[in-house]
Parts: C-alpha cells; structure tokens; sequence
C-alpha cells in the first residue's frame, strides 16, 4: 500500500494545485466578470486594491493550474491571501470561521506549501524540467 500511495504523491500535488488554482481563479472572474456568478460585497466599480487582486487571482490562478512558473506565482498568491486576511478579514474579528477568512487562510497556506513541493508531476514546468 505505501508504494502505491509514494507512486501516486506527485500526481495528488498536482490534483491538489489543479484544483485550488481553479477555485482561486474563480474568485478572481467573479469579481472582474461577475463570471460565473457575481461576488458577495464586491462593489462595482471594483477600488483599485480588489482590482490588483482580481487581476493577480486570475493570472496566478491560471500559472498554477497549468503549472507553469508554479513557485513564483505560488508565492504571491500566498502573499496576496495574507495580505488579504489580514487587511479585510481580520478586522472583523479574530477567529477566521467567525470573520469569513477560512478560505483566505487555506488558501495562503496551500499557496506557501506548492512554494516548498513544487507543482507536482502533471505540470508545464514538470515538462521543462525532463526537457533539459
């Protein structure tokens, strides 16, 4: 059993990266496209701080969905989610299941993990590597 789970770990960090890349993507069209649906207390037109955001989920979640630059656009992704936490959820109270920045936490630490895993074996940069 525990060489078939090793057989399978870099496979799982690269489902893992796919599909955090996605949901986080989504929260960036939500709020630039109201796509697929329009973000809860996002006001239009979007201040330039949620634009930057936006714009960096978007693009970073993209990057990370195809593996592709994973630890640098990892990187900022986490920063921005911290940024995020700490400038918009937290003021509202301490405990993030009470001031709505579970996602924002999960999502930073993922972000700082893939920093440290890389993108796992299913990646662009994966492919660039066994290239050269």
């Amino acid at each position: 059993m525990q060489q078939i789970l090793a057989a399978w770990r870099p496979r799982m960090l690269s489902i893992l990266r796919i599909m955090a890349a996605l949901l986080f993507m989504e929260h960036g069209l939500m709020k630039l496209f109201a796509f697929p649906l329009p973000q809860p207390g996002v006001p239009n037109p979007l201040p330039t701080i949620l634009l930057v955001a936006a714009v960096i989920e978007v693009v970073g979640g993209a990057l990370l969905a195809l593996g592709l630059f994973t630890r640098l656009a990892a990187f900022i992704c986490s920063g921005q989610m911290a940024v995020a936490y700490f400038t918009a959820h937290m003021p509202q109270g301490f405990w993030p299941g009470g001031n709505g920045g579970d996602a924002a936490v999960l999502f930073c630490f993922i972000f700082l993990y893939l920093v440290f895993a890389g993108p796992g074996s299913w990646s662009i940069d994966a492919a660039r590597g066994r290239r050269s």
